[in-house]
């Protein structure tokens, strides 16, 4: 029966008390699928798993393959980031169905994260990370990702590496079996408050401030410049608000080692004489605190820069904004902030638009805090994790074997060509090893020998 296939989720991310995006989403997702299969949710060394948790926990070590290789045997359906197949390749001789998460477009992540470098400095490493890209191509039976511009794109790199093909095609002209949508969802109900941990807590912040929350943190793609600024021209007639940074020190050691703008951030606050009185820092939010955090702020923001990387994010904290029925002021150019049109839950502003963010903050502030509660339910209602996640579901209540994995004549993630080439390598053979080349080959002997005298 399909409710007896055994799920094992690889969070690359730490999951636990301390929990990021990444983090969330496997948690939420094993939480779901939890109701339909065995499901064990394996994090990496560190995490803070809890045993009241609906399914199986266990921890593994990043690119130690036998601290993860009995979780993998003993399952049958993996669930795994991208990142993945380049710390456990073995991951893709395994015999499991493997569903492989691209909700997180590395790429385009990392090229944004490097940009600070120089180019010859920079490509060397970009050929490493394509190389150990590789693998996420191959060996998946299933794709997901949070958005249909993320859909799009693993499409095209799925072409790219031979996974469109005569085949996949013909078992599904939609590809919808291949790779399909599994957004990034919101728990059920609404978030409640347990205890103030920002307003009369942070110094500085009191129960009539207006809290304007930056709710993750501060990578490179992201602006958290424009809200400082567009902070500093309301200032000039409330000094009421406060902007928010409670995340600046992520909780995986590698992920907080990466490039981010929490020194330009504070030095710019501090330039404005807002430093810990209208703009204030925090390290990170405990994950059963977040409601209460969400639930204290006033309004929130989603503010990035034109990249590749917006073209293809699908930010998580907007959907925590959604949940708690925060209004939103979010740059465009991203899925979310399509999100925030669609469901009309606030303001979208252009890239780096300071005074734009400015007038959008002021206008929502002065909204009455029920005004938008009818649409925050529509998208409650539409995002929902049991929702989101049913393309996944299915997937686990009736696996399958992707449709190229077996039947074609050459290896699943060879160029499209490598078929005919094989061929052609197999016809030469056949003229090397007939009559035709022996007589071929005499004949080039003579000639050779009478050139000779």
């Amino acid at each position: 029966m399909a409710s007896q296939n055994r799920v094992l989720f690889i969070s690359h991310d730490t999951v636990g008390p301390r929990m990021a995006g990444p983090g969330i989403r496997y948690f939420h997702l094993a939480r779901v699928l939890a109701q339909h299969a065995s499901v064990t949710l394996a994090a990496p060394a560190g995490s803070q798993l809890d045993p009241s948790w609906p399914f199986a926990t266990a921890t593994y070590t990043i690119g130690d393959w036998p601290s993860i290789a009995g979780q993998v045997a003993a399952t049958d359906i993996c669930v795994l980031p991208s990142a993945a197949t380049y710390y456990f390749p073995q991951l893709l001789d395994s015999n499991t169905y493997r569903v492989v998460d691209g909700y997180d477009p590395l790429m385009a992540e990392w090229l944004a994260s490097q940009a600070h470098r120089e180019e010859p400095e920079m490509l060397t490493d970009w050929q490493l990370h394509a190389t150990l890209l590789h693998g996420q191509y191959l060996g998946g039976d299933f794709y997901i990702c949070a958005s249909e511009r993320q859909r799009d794109w693993w499409l095209g790199l799925l072409e790219a590496n031979g996974r469109l093909n005569p085949a996949t095609y013909r078992a599904d002209p939609s590809l919808r079996t291949l790779v399909d949508v599994v957004a990034y969802g919101l728990p059920p109900g609404t978030p409640r408050a347990t205890r103030s941990v920002v307003k009369n807590v942070w110094p500085g912040i009191g129960t009539a401030d207006k809290v304007i929350l930056w709710g993750g943190g501060l990578w490179p793609w992201l602006d958290p410049l424009t809200a400082i600024r567009a902070v500093a021209r309301l200032w000039e007639r409330r000094e009421d608000i406060r902007l928010i940074f409670p995340g600046t020190v992520h909780p995986n050691p590698i992920v907080a080692s990466m490039p981010n703008h929490n020194v330009d951030a504070r030095a710019e606050a501090e330039r404005l004489g807002l430093l810990d009185r209208g703009v204030f820092f925090g390290e990170w939010i405990a994950y059963e605190d977040w409601p209460n955090v969400l639930l204290e702020s006033d309004l929130a923001l989603s503010l990035h820069f034109d990249t590749l990387e917006t073209r293809l994010a699908f930010r998580s904290r907007v959907l925590e904004y959604i949940w708690a029925g925060l209004p939103i002021v979010a740059t465009r150019g991203d899925a979310t902030s399509e999100l925030v049109s669609h469901f009309d839950l606030g303001h979208v502003v252009g890239y780096g638009d300071v005074d734009g963010v400015a007038r959008a903050i002021e206008v929502l502030l002065a909204e009455p805090t029920t005004c938008r509660a009818e649409q925050f339910q529509h998208a409650r209602d539409m995002l929902a994790w049991e929702r989101v996640a049913q393309p996944l579901i299915d997937f686990c209540r009736q696996p399958y074997h992707a449709a190229d994995r077996e039947t074609l004549p050459f290896s699943v993630g060879a160029p499209y060509y490598q078929g005919q080439l094989d061929q052609l390598r197999s016809l030469v053979a056949g003229y090397e090893n007939g009559r035709f080349m022996r007589t071929m080959r005499r004949l080039r002997r003579l000639f050779a020998r009478g050139s000779t005298l």
